[in-house]
């Protein structure tokens, strides 16, 4: 099996996660055979490896909810909500913060005409 996500998730290597990431949905292959899919609840570094907690995976007879990856192995992370929220009111801001200027300095050239004439 050769799991690479899907076109929603985003690839980051598991040695770039750190709090920002707890209570984000990853996924990624553990093993050959295995694709773990889970919420992470803590996250533990050293320079070579990544330690995960995982929320939603433990329970069933071959799965667990700790897993240690290599720094450099892929994981996959679904699009955080919160933060897309945040830049799309961050870019809808800044839209209408232009809009503004544009209509302030349509408002002064109006003015500066009507002054001269």
């Amino acid at each position: 099996m050769n799991y690479s996500g899907t076109h929603s998730e985003k690839a980051v290597p598991a040695g770039e996660l750190d709090r920002r990431h707890v209570g984000q949905t990853v996924s990624f292959q553990s093993n050959e055979f295995t694709v773990v899919f889970g919420t992470i609840a803590g996250i533990a570094r050293t320079e070579a490896r990544v330690y995960l907690a995982l929320l939603g995976v433990a329970g069933g007879m071959h799965l667990k909810d700790e897993y240690d990856l290599p720094a450099g192995q892929t994981v996959y992370l679904q699009p955080d909500p919160l933060s897309n929220a945040e830049k799309s009111l961050s870019d809808a801001g800044k839209v209408v913060k232009d809009k503004f200027e544009e209509i302030a300095k349509n408002l002064r050239d109006r003015q500066q005409n009507t002054d001269s004439q």
